[in-house]
């Protein structure tokens, strides 16, 4: 506890030091984890500054690098439709905060998930980044480019998708088989027991959607007596293949009773339905939310959507990088966003429809305060 008459506000070194009764360069030591002082002085010091609500500066930081511009790759893809928009949303106002501290963002978009980000983190090894913000969309593929990454002392943090069996730093994403599982017991409260349901999801490779697949396909049949999950089904991230994929699904299955779309390609699912006039009937549930969600939420084609805050992982992909490499902060191995339901009654509690959409940069940089969603917080494992 702070001694008595001692105000609870924010600090810097000198009143840390004075409060703990230890030197500046004791503090110093004690918030970058430097050597020369006892374990019990630095967890002591550590304690006080938290309770002093004592913030680094930054920027002072960055020049203590002696001018020497930290380089950050960021490889994230275009697509999927609106999704990813949202991502570099919360990355690129990030970045905005950290360039003014003489950090550099190398910001080169792959087409799609899983397409062309081998090529691009070779390029920025090349071009001597000191971290790289990346979405591997193929993880075997990407997972012995990470680790030549990490060998070189360059920082790899995920995020949305992860390389789990690569040496990463970390990973910032929503836990995707939680998500399925979610969803499956959700999709159990809105069919009939013995319901027959299907899957439609991007490409099992990819790490978030096959766990998503596995967490709904454990979690549906507990949920719902005699459940059954009828077919998963593979569209690749094409609107046209997932369009003509659910439209066949939709007349093969008679009695189909649900679809989960695991993935945020989820418009063509909506109008696949829509042609076979089973809005309604067929009970959906989506994953994310953005504007042209909407009208499908309002009539009734969308029933719910377990949204995983794509702004939110992209921004704390750069606190947690940026925090690390001018900090000296340990990484978490696994940093995971609280996902939360869409419904119809709370669409309006969504920063994602609050604001139209800019073609290049996805929400439009304007000014005013919206709500994060409902239960704003996230959860950390060092696994």
């Amino acid at each position: 506890m702070l001694p008595d008459g001692v105000m609870k506000k924010r600090a810097g070194i000198k009143q840390i030091a004075e409060v703990a009764k230890v030197s500046i360069g004791t503090v110093d030591r004690a918030l970058n984890g430097r050597p020369g002082i006892s374990e019990a002085t630095r967890q002591r010091v550590l304690r006080i500054a938290e309770e002093l609500l004592y913030q680094p500066n930054l920027a002072a930081r960055a020049l203590s690098r002696g001018g020497t511009n930290l380089k950050i790759g960021v490889c994230v893809p275009r697509e999927i439709h609106f999704y990813y928009d949202y991502v570099w949303e919360g990355i690129l106002s990030e970045a905005r905060r950290y360039s003014q501290m003489g950090v550099e963002f190398l910001n080169r978009p792959a087409p799609t998930l899983g397409e062309g980000d081998d090529e691009l983190l070779r390029s920025f090894l090349k071009d001597g980044v000191h971290g790289i913000i990346l979405a591997p969309g193929n993880p075997d593929a990407i997972t012995p480019l990470i680790n030549e990454a990490e060998e070189r002392s360059v920082r790899v943090v995920c995020v949305t998708t992860d390389a789990p069996h690569s040496k990463r730093s970390s990973i910032i994403g929503g836990e995707p088989k939680l998500a399925g599982a979610m969803a499956g017991e959700l999709m159990a409260k809105f069919v009939l027991p013995g319901a027959e349901v299907a899957i439609i999801t991007g490409q099992l490779f990819t790490e978030d959607q096959r766990k998503k697949t596995e967490g709904f396909s454990e979690s549906f049949p507990k949920h719902c007596e005699d459940g059954r999950i009828a077919a998963v089904v593979e569209a690749h991230e094409d609107e046209d293949e997932c369009f003509c994929k659910t439209f066949e699904i939709l007349g093969e299955i008679a009695n189909l009773a649900g679809i989960y779309v695991n993935t945020s390609n989820s418009l063509p699912v909506c109008r696949a339905i829509g042609a076979r006039k089973l809005a309604g009937k067929v009970k959906l549930i989506t994953s994310d939310l953005f504007p042209d969600l909407v009208p499908y939420f309002e009539k009734g084609t969308i029933s719910a959507s377990i949204h995983q805050r794509p702004h939110r992982q992209g921004q704390l992909a750069v606190r947690r990088l940026l925090d690390n490499l001018l900090q000296n902060t340990p990484f978490t191995k696994t940093n995971f966003v609280n996902p939360g339901f869409v419904l119809q009654s709370n669409l309006r509690f969504f920063r994602e429809i609050q604001r139209p959409l800019s073609p290049r940069l996805g929400p439009a940089n304007s000014p005013g305060r919206f709500l994060e969603n409902v239960e704003d917080f996230s959860w950390q494992h060092d696994v």
